[in-house]
């Protein structure tokens, strides 16, 4: 029988995790092969150039380049703070005196005598990556990062928005299908990955926000909430770089849906570790699901398990339905028909049949299906 190869959602308790951690421009890896790191931990570092303003010194001082020298009362190099005057004239009348001022804190980049001008850099800005999880050092990328390993737990979702957190796990609810109220969260929740069953509303987000929590992973949030948290329509761009406390995970979608049983069951036989979390999505042009890691207390004893490699939907496969009807549902492939068949809008595409739980079957375009990898 041929595979039929679907998108697919990782849950798994033990795999191997790589992550490369690479800096946008060349600096310095602080890390060696082999080391042991932590999330926190800085493994490269960088210093992104300053901004640049230009002072037009001749045009202010009325001079020309060749006088420059003359009028100039700071050097390249020299450090000069906001409004400082950098050159001036001296006539015997002080009501005629002319000055030129730094409109930055900076340092004297550039005094040119062709052009007249004054180049002033603000202080450089310094950019550290950290190692995002707990791992071990495997690859050195010179002047460029490095690439961290662990072994651990390891759960993706639908769609997320804001960076990389970590923080210890703790989960809220009776189950997968319950929701979280806002007196639910207590102070003893700032910093942590918190775990919620069903639906996140608005007024949970916000209290979370309030306590300092660092990341929420639940089974849905309204479109309209998202759309207030942002400030503007998702669209089909990466997510991540959103300026938010928490960040936000959704497991299933949007709307009160329910976390999947495997990934609740999943998340809450951790509760107390430590979690690296992000929410960067990307749905087009290179699939990017946001995730949980959680790095076992023997990553670096124990030989990593590799995971085989994936052999797409087979009779057992556990699956979501991503489109209407239906949407959110969780079942099991319970074959895979041959050909094409004619579905409720009579167009004509392969199939495959699921079955929900209560025993329910139902005929799904493949389409509409995603893996649930485990």
């Amino acid at each position: 029988m041929a595979h039929a190869y679907t998108p697919g959602l990782r849950v798994t308790p033990r795999t191997t995790i790589r992550k490369e951690r690479r800096l946008p421009i060349a600096g310095e890896v602080v890390v060696e092969m082999g080391q042991s790191v932590r999330a926190d931990q800085v493994v490269a570092h960088a210093e992104l150039p300053g901004d640049v303003a230009t002072v037009n010194v001749v045009n202010l001082l009325a001079i020309t380049p060749g006088d420059l020298d003359r009028y100039m009362l700071k050097k390249e190099g020299e450090a000069v703070a906001g409004d400082e005057v950098i050159a001036e004239t001296r006539p015997w009348i002080k009501w005629f005196r002319s000055v030129a001022k730094s409109p930055i804190d900076g340092t004297i980049e550039t005094i040119s005598h062709v052009t007249g001008q004054v180049l002033i850099r603000t202080a450089p800005q310094p950019v550290d990556v950290t190692a995002y999880v707990d791992g071990t050092v495997v690859e050195v990328q010179p002047a460029e990062g490095a690439v961290v390993e662990t072994v651990g737990a390891f759960v993706q979702g639908i769609l997320g928005v804001g960076g990389e957190v970590h923080g210890e796990l703790a989960v809220l609810g009776d189950g997968p299908d319950t929701s979280i109220t806002p007196a639910d969260l207590g102070d003893e929740l700032a910093g942590k990955i918190v775990v919620a069953g069903a639906l996140i509303t608005a007024d949970v987000y916000a209290a979370a926000a309030e306590i300092g929590v660092a990341a929420l992973v639940c089974g849905g949030f309204h479109d309209r909430d998202l759309r207030a948290l942002l400030g503007y329509d998702l669209g089909v761009a990466i997510t991540g770089h959103e300026e938010i406390r928490p960040i936000l995970v959704m497991t299933e979608g949007f709307g009160p849906i329910a976390m999947a049983r495997a990934t609740w069951e999943l998340l809450s036989s951790h509760v107390g570790r430590r979690v690296s979390a992000n929410g960067a999505t990307q749905i087009r042009a290179g699939v990017l699901r946001p995730e949980i890691i959680i790095p076992a207390p023997d990553a670096g004893e124990s030989p990593p398990d590799r995971q085989p490699a994936a052999l797409g939907l087979q009779p057992g496969s556990q699956v979501r339905i991503i489109r209407q009807p239906g949407f959110g549902r969780l079942g099991t492939v319970k074959s895979l028909p041959t050909g094409v068949q004619a579905v409720e809008c009579e167009t004509k595409v392969r199939v495959v049949e699921v079955e929900f739980p209560g025993g329910e079957r139902s005929i799904v375009p493949r389409a509409n299906v995603e893996a649930i990898e485990t």
